[in-house]
């Protein structure tokens, strides 16, 4: 039989993660339920087969997995709510929240209780996720069950909890900015002479070859970036460019001040 989840707050990554998840055939719709204050907006989930409530206490305890992915500044309230149905050796806990330790977590549920952060981006809901996973009490199956639920939906990778603030940024927040990038370059493509659409498509078919060029032949950005700069070439002048105006800078100071942000989005509330 398989197990019964619970996702509790069901906004663009609780959504996304079911999707993901049906999509994968890890989960039937019937076997998840997802949680939100209006569940008018939760109509067309259910019309696709999925549970849909506005009681995160009973959908808990309908539950074996539950997934926490309210806001950080809804968290404290909700896990008071749903503390008193929590079941140690019934519950697992998996938390997708931004800046939000394991031991807080169990701080308000229950030092038994094993918790699991994991950290998947939007890209989850096509099975494209970049998910980053840690915890510090979870057992070995269930480090392996949830490692498993989420590689069918992408890749997973296991990190130490103290890079968690940094994975979001790198990662979830990271979507944002590659998107913007491939948005710079269509415009650019408008205005050197192609309709939108046109070079809307070239731009995201090439950003998409450039990724997997590194995910397949496993190198270095430079390698390939080696391949198609030749000496007085057209790639290296608008490389340089780019670089003089401060594209790499501006990118990396982007995904530092989005880590900062994320470290703070729990704690600023308390």
């Amino acid at each position: 039989m398989s197990k019964k989840i619970a996702i509790i707050g069901s906004g663009n990554i609780g959504l996304s993660l079911a999707k993901g998840l049906v999509k994968a055939d890890f989960a039937q719709a019937a076997d998840i339920t997802l949680t939100r204050r209006n569940i008018n907006h939760l109509k067309s989930y259910a019309e696709a087969g999925f549970k849909v409530s506005n009681h995160n206490k009973q959908a808990v305890e309908a539950a074996d997995v539950v997934i926490l992915a309210v806001l950080p500044q809804q968290l404290n309230l909700v896990l008071d709510e749903i503390q008193a149905s929590i079941v140690p050796a019934k519950h697992l806990v998996i938390s997708v929240i931004s800046g939000v330790s394991c031991a807080a977590v169990r701080a308000k549920l229950g030092d038994d209780v094993e918790v699991i952060r994991v950290m998947p981006n939007t890209a989850i809901a096509i099975g494209q996720s970049m998910t980053c996973m840690a915890s510090d009490n979870a057992s070995a199956e269930n480090i392996e069950e949830v490692t498993r639920m989420f590689e069918t939906v992408g890749s997973v990778v296991k990190i130490n909890e103290d890079l968690m603030t940094s994975a979001t940024a790198l990662c979830a927040c990271g979507i944002a900015f590659f998107l913007r990038a491939i948005r710079a370059a269509s415009q650019g493509g408008v205005e050197i002479g192609f309709h939108a659409d046109e070079a809307l498509k070239m731009a995201v078919q090439t950003a998409k070859g450039a990724a997997d060029l590194l995910l397949l032949n496993a190198t270095h950005p430079e390698t390939e970036i080696d391949k198609v700069t030749s000496p007085k070439g057209c790639t290296i002048a608008g490389l340089n460019e780019m670089e003089h105006n401060g594209f790499s800078s501006s990118l990396i100071k982007g995904i530092k001040l989005s880590a900062l942000k994320a470290g703070n989005l729990y704690t600023k509330e308390g």
